[in-house]
């Protein structure tokens, strides 16, 4: 598998599963900025959508989407368990959390990220309304160490991106469990060696 990714952005998530699972895979590094492949290949060339992660399969084709590609992967290797079964309560469980994360938390980020000449009054009720998304978080997590669960799921390395990128973004310190949270997945193995790859590729 190859996945193509920007550093540090959300396919840092994808990066950090597939380092969980152990599976061979490559890595094709893409501008942010720019739109292509540091071989020069233009990321509308790779995906009509124009943004990363893109999971590229061995067999050419090509997944899109993050919540996508994490059940994909997920599924294809139920023995690493970083998802409950398919089909199973716990799963579905699983699934809420990860398009709370991809719907109504990532895409909040787009006013500190995308969107040029906000208002001061937009930003601030952007911020409020992450902050609401923030404490449906704490609640989900309660007084785990997993977001879902008792053991690392891939839901982990996508709240862990998320809240680091809210964090940052917004510039809001975590505080209580949810700090504790970001520290213990900032030091997961999988998670730390994404993070570090991306740092200096």
């Amino acid at each position: 598998m190859k996945l193509f990714y920007s550093p540090q952005v959300c396919s840092l998530v994808v990066h950090a599963t597939l380092r969980e699972l152990g599976t061979p895979f490559d890595l094709e590094k893409v501008d942010f900025d720019k739109k292509v492949t540091d071989d020069g290949v233009a990321l509308t060339s790779i995906t009509p959508k124009s943004y990363v992660p893109v999971l590229e399969l061995d067999d050419g084709q090509r997944i899109t989407e993050l919540a996508v590609i994490l059940r994909y992967l997920v599924d294809r290797h139920p023995e690493k368990k970083l998802a409950p079964p398919a089909g199973t309560f716990e799963r579905v469980r699983f699934d809420e959390v990860v398009h709370f994360l991809a719907t109504e938390f990532h895409k909040g980020f787009a006013p500190f990220s995308l969107m040029p000449h906000m208002s001061p009054e937009s930003l601030q009720w952007a911020k409020e309304r992450l902050g609401g998304r923030v404490e449906i978080l704490r609640t989900q997590l309660g007084d785990r160490a997993f977001i879902v669960g008792d053991t690392f799921t891939a839901a982990d390395a996508y709240a862990f991106w998320a809240l680091r990128a809210y964090s940052f973004l917004t510039k809001t310190k975590l505080d209580g469990t949810l700090k504790d949270y970001l520290a213990r997945m900032t030091s997961y193995p999988s998670i730390k060696e994404a993070v570090d790859y991306e740092k200096t590729h």
